[in-house]
């Protein structure tokens, strides 16, 4: 392990007593020169067997630069800060070291006591930046989550995209604010006690201002991705490409203090070495912890049901800290009402969503028809904290062809059922920004490319889409400015109805979460019966408690219904000692529901579930 990377970035440039110095991996080059924009300054590099790089008094943060491969070849820094001009501009010297932090006495949250809100910093707020984020937080903290998940922010091309083909992975989107803005943002965040998420891409790069093939071989034909070809994690060369990716991890975490790093698609990260590049970017995380005492977490998302991303490194695995869990979304989304095309068509609804509640996976070493394989392994050995659920995020809702919200899709009682069914699971919950107030703008697809040909390219991929669905609509045009702007939140709808309302019962659903036993994500405690001709799902929970001679002792019991049919039903409470007390109750006028029900229920007594709504009732007095 290279002990230095732990204190402080070594690629692209940096500030030091000694002046700046800048470093770049070039292994083919004859001569590497670093070109200030004024052109009046040409500072050579020498090569060190490794690396090409120089100290220099002439450099100063904020001045502009690239580099000058074998006297003909000017391109920005493949480790670049910022880039103000965008993905085709001079690169900018940053100083990370600058800025003043206020967050001392701040500690990351314990992983179980997450409850994530996944915003896109273009479409949050009208201004579209972080420091647009930065006056909605006071608004966060009362809605009741604690984490706040932001959608990439590596330089991308142009100023609208989702962040997932940015091609800078070192540099802040400059539109946002810059790495100076989210800094800001991230000690604001937590003087307001919210930890942050930031969201990075190590599958590949995106393919407009993608230079960094010119420096080495980042990519390898060793391996073929849905980009082309994969990033070379395990091929000649793959060294220098693991250390680029491994400086960029704990950059996040010790420049800009963010608390966890959700890894999008590792799946598709290609790496047959001994040591998986994310075993190797853990080993350093915890070198990382060790020295600072700051805690992060590192969260994947993975479709293949590989328990070896979040096995312990001690147990042979990759050692993640969760996973997003996609399959509870499906099975979820399926049980509500949706559609059962694509891959919805591997759920069946009640089954599968009672399955997932209990197993986390639905396919955890069983048949997938859909992949035609054993798909997946099973979660016995993994505690709830490590998966991440949801009834809708940026792919669940952007990947349709119109970007439809659930709010435009089924009823409202529906909307905070599937909420109920997210927040009472035994797993982290995580909102999709604008859910808690029913959202009617979609959040579509949207890019900002600068060159035609891979925006013909992007049109005519999301047109090849779509095209075996009967529509009467066409996917709508990524490049154009109106599909962005339509994606943006309508922040007026909070004082209207009924999204004032569903505010509301967002904010009771987080404080119960917090508040019961269903603050604690504890597996093995759940037990579940799903009723497939009814359409009703009892869901309980319990939390246990240490007494001072060891003993365990159930502390609270609750007890989840959950109707996801169009008719009332009538489900049974088990036996209890005194009565049920009722916590929450989807239907109650108070929500615009159609009646509520009792909030006392003995044990062995009857209770009427309306239609497309969640009843959820203690034993402990309330």
């Amino acid at each position: 392990m290279n002990q230095a990377l732990l204190s402080r970035r070594l690629l692209g440039v940096t500030f030091s007593q000694d002046g700046a110095t800048a470093r770049v991996w070039a292994p083919f080059a004859h001569s590497v020169t670093l070109r200030r924009s004024d052109r009046q300054l040409d500072i050579p590099l020498q090569n060190d067997g490794t690396y090409w790089q120089i100290t220099t008094a002439q450099l100063q943060p904020g001045d502009t630069y690239k580099f000058i491969l074998n006297d003909t070849l000017e391109r920005p820094d493949p480790a670049s800060m910022a880039q103000p001009d965008g993905v085709h501009g001079a690169s900018q010297a940053v100083d990370t070291n600058t800025f003043v932090w206020t967050d001392a006495d701040w500690h990351n949250l314990p992983l179980e006591d997450y409850l994530i809100y996944e915003l896109h910093t273009g479409t949050f707020t009208p201004e579209g930046t972080f420091s647009g984020v930065e006056n909605r937080l006071d608004y966060l903290v009362e809605l009741g989550v604690n984490a706040v998940e932001i959608m990439p922010v590596a330089q991308f091309p142009g100023t609208r995209n989702w962040g997932y083909d940015g091609v800078c992975p070192f540099a802040v989107q400059n539109s946002y604010g810059g790495a100076v803005g989210l800094q800001k943002l991230v000690d604001a965040c937590h003087r307001r006690g919210l930890a942050v998420v930031l969201d990075v891409v190590y599958n590949h790069i995106g393919p407009e201002g993608n230079y960094i093939g010119d420096f080495g071989p980042y990519f390898t034909a060793k391996h073929v991705t849905p980009w082309g070809n994969a990033l070379n994690f395990d091929d000649d060369y793959s060294d220098s490409v693991r250390r680029y990716f491994i400086e960029n991890v704990l950059m996040w975490f010790r420049d800009f203090h963010i608390d966890a790093l959700r890894l999008d698609a590792v799946h598709a990260i290609c790496d047959s070495s001994e040591t998986h590049l994310l075993r190797e970017m853990k080993q350093y995380v915890d070198a990382l912890m060790a020295k600072t005492g700051r805690q992060h977490y590192l969260i994947i998302e993975s479709d293949a049901n590989e328990t070896q991303f979040i096995q312990p490194l001690v147990n042979n695995g990759y050692g993640m800290d969760a996973q997003w869990n996609d399959e509870f979304h499906h099975a979820l989304r399926v049980t509500a009402g949706g559609e059962r095309n694509g891959y919805y068509a591997d759920y069946d609804g009640i089954k599968h969503l009672a399955k997932s509640y209990r197993d986390a996976y639905v396919y955890d070493g069983t048949y997938m028809p859909r992949r035609a394989r054993i798909v997946g392994k099973s979660t016995a050995a993994h505690a709830g904290r490590q998966f991440v659920v949801f009834s809708q995020n940026h792919d669940q809702i952007g990947n349709r062809m119109l970007g439809e919200r659930p709010s435009q899709l089924v009823s409202l009682e529906m909307q905070k059922l599937m909420a109920g069914a997210v927040m009472s699971s035994p797993y982290l919950p995580m909102l999709f920004m604008g859910e808690e107030w029913g959202e009617l703008n979609p959040f579509m697809y949207f890019v900002s490319h600068s060159q035609t040909n891979l925006i013909d390219a992007v049109r005519q991929g999301r047109k090849k889409e779509f095209a075996e669905f009967q529509t009467d609509f066409e996917a709508p045009d990524p490049q154009d400015e109106r599909t962005f702007e339509r994606s943006k939140l309508q922040w007026q709808r909070l004082i209207q109805e009924p999204h004032k309302t569903l505010f509301r019962y967002y904010q009771t659903l987080l404080k119960l979460r917090k508040t019961s036993s269903l603050r604690h994500p504890d597996r093995e405690s759940v037990a579940v019966v799903g009723d497939e001709i009814r359409q009703t799902l009892t869901l309980f929970r319990q939390h246990k408690k240490q007494t001072k001679t060891g003993a365990s002792v159930i502390e609270e019991t609750v007890i989840c219904l959950l109707n996801f049919s169009k008719e009332p039903q009538t489900l049974v409470l088990p036996a209890s000692e005194g009565n049920w007390h009722k916590l929450l109750d989807s239907a109650d006028p108070q929500w615009h529901g159609p009646v509520a029900a009792p909030s006392f229920v003995s044990g062995n007594a009857p209770v009427v579930v309306q239609p497309e709504s969640i009843l959820v009732y203690t034993t402990v007095a309330v």
